[in-house]
């Protein structure tokens, strides 16, 4: 591979990087960029990855050492207030020239604050195998996985799965596999490692619809919301908690794993993102599923059904310490030009992160991952896709926490839906006032 010196790289000679990288999964291959970046340079770049769940306290932590991070990244316009005073403006930077387009940047407070570097996909990751051989059986509600198109056809082929499993797994094992189904759903978990999946995910679904119909602002939100959508959210939430392995009431006793519960072939669906792609085909896991297994279907809202596609959004943009030494600044800029314009650089983040780019130099570099390809299907295919509204919770883990302790004691029978609607948009007017306030 050719290396692509870039424009920064003699302002930055004098310099040195510090990323606080926050996607786990991605460590080795940072790494690997990093001791290739110092070799052919002689710059030196240092990449630290917190354990999953700890990068927030581990940047607030970091930024408060004098040897703070010179790239970090924030999530959204409320990190770019938290941090204003630590964003460099990348206006004239490679990395914002190189957007194909605009909109995938956080601009607060006059200034580009954060470059998104990636953009993901969620939905309902599917076996498609297991699912193939359920439509070639007798009496099957569907012929094929592309007539499962509106939510009312998921809901009766997921009752209708749970149904038959022991008709299914018996199928599977004289088809010679080693799934074994427990239920049509992975486990709906709501302890601090998965429910974000439901506050944030499907949330995020309610969310879009309402603010289509406000015509707010689809990544901002309003102050006000109404709860057009929850009738939706509870038909979904009543079939994960219904059509599966797990006891509905200990979802948040973290005892369930919905990945492994996928990755071993114990669910037919699993709703979660594109980001799970490399973890679930990667060899080390110890999965049973394979890159052949697996797709990716809308989660189907029962509103506009027959042009929805799939979730489509970013929480990742790079931002450059502004408190940095000018030179370190210089360098993070050349560090950041050469990964998103090398041969090195495009084919790590699109082959062995597995990242889709928003990048204009990443023309003849297509991602690896199965699942962000079936997002640009969609898109091809005329399919609207669902912006990334759960963005605009305001004091996302206050809200979220309130809710999902009301959707667990809904799960559990302890309390009525009446009391999730009212965590739901009471609390976003509450936690809407105190974010305004701070």
């Amino acid at each position: 591979m050719c290396a692509v010196v870039p424009v920064y790289a003699e302002e930055a000679n004098t310099g040195s990087v510090y990323m606080l990288n926050d996607r786990p999964e991605t460590d080795v291959a940072w790494q690997a960029l990093a001791a290739s970046y110092t070799e052919q340079t002689g710059i030196e770049v240092t990449v630290v990855t917190p354990e999953d769940g700890e990068y927030d306290l581990t940047l607030q932590s970091e930024m408060a050492d004098a040897g703070a991070p010179t790239i970090y990244v924030i999530n959204n316009s409320s990190d770019a207030a938290t941090w204003d005073n630590y964003t460099y403006d990348l206006t004239e930077s490679a990395i914002y020239e190189h957007l194909s387009d605009h909109s995938f940047s956080i601009e607060y407070n006059n200034k580009i604050a954060g470059v998104a570097y990636c953009y993901e996909c969620y939905g309902i990751i599917y076996n498609q195998t297991i699912l193939n051989l359920y439509c070639e059986m007798d009496g099957a509600l569907i012929t094929s996985a592309e007539e499962i198109n509106s939510l009312e056809t998921l809901v009766d082929v997921a009752g209708d799965i749970t149904d038959r499993l022991d008709e299914i797994n018996e199928a599977l094992a004289n088809a010679g596999t080693d799934f074994e189904l427990t239920g049509a759903f992975t486990s709906a978990g709501l302890d601090s490692d998965s429910s974000w999946r439901f506050s944030g995910q499907l949330a995020g679904l309610a969310l879009y619809y309402e603010f289509l119909d406000d015509g707010a602002d689809l990544l901002s939100g309003e102050a006000e919301i109404n709860g057009t959508y929850l009738d939706q959210f509870k038909q979904i939430w009543d079939m994960y908690i219904t059509y599966t392995g797990a006891d509905a009431a200990t979802l948040t006793s973290g005892e369930w794993n919905a990945r492994d519960e996928f990755g071993m072939g114990k669910a037919v669906f699993y709703q979660n993102g594109d980001w799970e792609y490399t973890e679930l085909i990667s060899e080390e896991n110890g999965y049973q599923v394979t890159a052949d297994d697996i797709s990716m279907i809308p989660i189907y809202f029962g509103v506009d059904d027959e042009n929805e596609g799939l979730a489509v959004g970013s929480e990742n943009y790079w931002a450059v310490n502004s408190q940095a030494s000018e030179e370190d600044i210089s360098a993070s800029l050349a560090f950041l030009e050469w990964v998103i314009t090398s041969d090195e650089g495009r084919a790590s983040l699109s082959y062995t992160m597995n990242l889709t780019t928003p990048f204009d130099t990443f023309e003849d570099y297509e991602s690896g991952n199965k699942l962000t390809q079936i997002a640009k299907a969609y898109e091809e295919a005329g399919k609207t896709s669902v912006a990334w509204s759960f963005c605009a919770i305001p004091n996302a883990e206050e809200w979220s926490a309130e809710f999902i302790s009301v959707l667990a004691a809904y799960s559990d029978s302890s309390v009525e839906w009446d009391a999730v609607v009212s965590a739901f948009i009471d609390g976003w007017a509450e936690q809407w006032v105190l974010n305004s306030q701070e």
